[in-house]
């Protein structure tokens, strides 16, 4: 569905591939339909990732029923259950699943988009299952929609589907985590891979984004 659904919006270019096996994906996290875009990128490698997605998600009429189906797992951010997806998350991983987290927690808000600093949960699931991390780093779906969709969505989508921007995905070998102490070194690692992955795909805008989104919050 997600190749289907992108494809009249977008040009989506995947390169990079996924080891076999469980695998936590670790992503930057741009805008609000990066887990189509990422979903598609997946598929094109054969994988079927579960997300762990916002638990407010859950609850959008059709969106929270093919999230369900599809076995993706809430995050009941700010509660004292939000430990609980870490536990599912790692269920999943040792059950063989490929699992996709963004290490920032939120859609990014760095003036250049580029990776802020994350929280540790997808350290902490890679040093309790030992699964490899793969930096997973993404560039254009920010000109799909704009930051407050679904508002401003409709303009946003007529206009991609006259463009149809070129959305660029790529997957990074392994983060060596080797000798990492804690968890927030681990995340610091992922962090930086995700950085250094993304570079390549936005050569020609190094310091800022050249699309304009107003409806940004500044930091």
């Amino acid at each position: 569905m997600a190749r289907v659904i992108l494809a009249p919006f977008c040009r989506l270019r995947v390169c990079g591939e996924l080891p076999p096996g469980p695998v936590i994906l670790a992503a930057n996290h741009i805008n609000p339909v990066d887990p189509v875009v990422l979903m598609a990128a997946c598929h094109t490698r054969r994988a079927d990732p579960r997300f762990l997605a916002d638990a407010a998600a859950f609850h959008l009429p059709l969106v929270g029923a093919v999230l369900r189906h599809a076995g993706h797992i809430p995050v009941r951010r700010g509660t004292t259950a939000v430990s609980a997806a870490l536990v599912c998350a790692v269920d999943a991983v040792r059950a063989g699943a490929t699992v996709l987290v963004y290490p920032e927690g939120r859609i990014g808000l760095d003036p250049g988009m580029w990776p802020e600093r994350g929280k540790t949960g997808a350290a902490r699931l890679a040093l309790a299952t030992g699964a490899p991390v793969v930096p997973v780093a993404q560039w254009g779906a920010h000109e799909l929609v704009p930051y407050a969709a679904p508002r401003g969505a409709v303009r946003g989508l007529a206009r991609a589907l006259m463009r149809r921007p070129v959305v660029r995905v790529r997957f990074a070998p392994p983060v060596d985590l080797t000798g990492a102490r804690t968890a927030r070194e681990a995340t610091d690692r992922i962090i930086t891979a995700i950085t250094d992955t993304l570079r390549p795909l936005r050569p020609d805008e190094p310091d800022r984004p050249r699309h304009a989104d107003p409806t940004r919050p500044a930091l």
